[in-house]
């Protein structure tokens, strides 16, 4: 079965011929290298590029081991370029396994694999795409090596619509499944749940921990990083930082670790797109707050294989899954404070701080949304509703609950909708 990325696919359409070198990155086995070199290359052929016109190569493929330093892998590619003026698409996979020879690193003079790229540029309708690992080219390696002359295209796991177009399930069905076992590509498509459940545990512990280990060159081989992901996973979308982690961390896994290097563990996770961080934003006072903030995990298939299936919250997974739909249509996501006064039970005025699940920003237009996972009665809805009835703005206000409800907007103009069609239906996030 081929999973089509359409959003990625028209990405790529839109930065072709830019000038810059596309650089697709995200968590290992969700999908770069099929987007790059299956999906995308159809996508040229469609369109009438010929092979002759798209030099590919993989250098993760033994066949390629040749090309894996600068000066071979640029004299490979420029011996292929067609001299007859006619765009030419130069598909690179891998693109960190190319470095120079021993002798050759820290002298003057050295050719890296930025400079094979920079020169690629230059060249008159050549288009550059190349895909990197992201145990050695994260975001901020892309952000400090490529600066202006590249741009970076983030991959993530399937979101919910691709996994009930490649799943074959219904919709309520697909539901259950996406929140178990997550939205990789190859654990959709695995035979059966035994298979799934060892390939989402096999990638954690022997690809993204061990990548992690040998990035950061962790002196306990990943003990204590291990620990800190179990504590995290167990805890996605509640309120941390490095102080509470370090204190979970010792009172429940008998780790000690110090704050600055919790901190500094929970960076190399995020960095390694396995958790995502959101921040806090007061509403009112319109300004960041530095601690604490919430943390949730790329792939919920992943987050529960880690904690071996045994921590199932819905709710927290669909305000995770939530999350993680957003980010991914390219909007900015923070978690919202909002500060309120209200009467005690002995009718003293009392400051009081509650919480908008998230705060999205489309880059023209802010929407406030909330995640409840069920609203029984109308005690309940004024509960889920209270931080957005004291925004003082009119900015749209969505509450998201479990299931199929079609958009429902109250007498004070808070939307109401089903997950389901919340997370199929982009419209609904604006209302159009």
């Amino acid at each position: 079965m081929i999973i089509q990325r359409t959003r990625y696919l028209d990405r790529l359409a839109k930065l072709e011929g830019n000038g810059l070198v596309k650089i697709v990155t995200g968590i290992r086995r969700c999908g770069k290298s099929f987007l790059l070199f299956t999906l995308f290359r159809d996508v040229l052929r469609s369109k009438g590029v010929d092979d002759a016109h798209v030099v590919a190569v993989q250098l993760d493929d033994d066949d390629a081991a040749p090309l894996r330093t600068p000066r071979a892998l640029s004299a490979w590619i420029k011996a292929r370029l067609p001299s007859d003026g006619r765009p030419t698409y130069v598909l690179v996979d891998e693109i960190q396994m190319c470095k120079p020879p021993e002798e050759e690193k820290d002298k003057p003079g050295c050719v890296t694999f930025h400079d094979v790229l920079a020169s690629l540029m230059k060249k008159p309708g050549v288009d550059v795409y190349v895909t990197g690992s992201n145990s050695e080219m994260l975001s901020k390696d892309v952000a400090s090596s490529f600066r202006d002359r590249g741009i970076e295209v983030r991959v993530r796991p399937l979101c919910f619509a691709e996994y009930l177009e490649a799943s074959g399930r219904e919709k309520a069905e697909a539901w259950e499944n996406y929140l178990l076992w997550g939205g990789m590509p190859l654990a959709v498509l695995a035979p059966d749940d035994a298979e799934r459940a060892a390939y989402l545990r096999s990638l954690f512990e022997r690809i993204y921990l061990r990548d992690i280990v040998e990035r950061y060159s962790l002196s306990d081989d990943g003990r204590a990083m291990e620990a800190l992901v179990d504590v995290l996973a167990s805890g996605v979308g509640s309120l941390t930082n490095p102080y509470r982690l370090a204190d979970a961390l010792e009172s429940a896994r008998g780790v000690r670790l110090s704050r600055p290097t919790v901190a500094a563990y929970v960076e190399h996770l995020t960095d390694s797109f396995l958790f995502e961080k959101a921040d806090r934003w007061d509403v009112k006072g319109k300004r960041y707050l530095s601690s604490p903030s919430k943390y949730y995990a790329t792939d919920l298939g992943l987050r529960n294989a880690r904690l071996n299936f045994r921590q199932h919250e819905r709710s927290h997974l669909m305000e995770n899954a939530i999350y993680e739909e957003l980010v991914l249509r390219g909007c900015n996501v923070d978690v919202g404070v909002v500060e309120t006064v209200v009467k005690d039970k002995n009718g003293k005025s009392v400051r009081s701080n509650t919480e908008i699940d998230f705060v999205v920003n489309t880059g023209t237009r802010k929407v406030y949304v909330q995640s409840a996972f069920a609203i029984p009665d109308e005690a309940k809805r004024e509960q889920e509703t209270f931080s957005l009835r004291h925004t003082g703005d009119f900015f749209r206000k969505i509450v998201v609950t479990d299931g199929f409800q079609s958009p429902l907007a109250g007498e004070d103009g808070i939307v109401t909708v089903g997950v389901i069609p919340f997370l199929l239906d982009p419209g609904i996030l604006l209302g159009s």
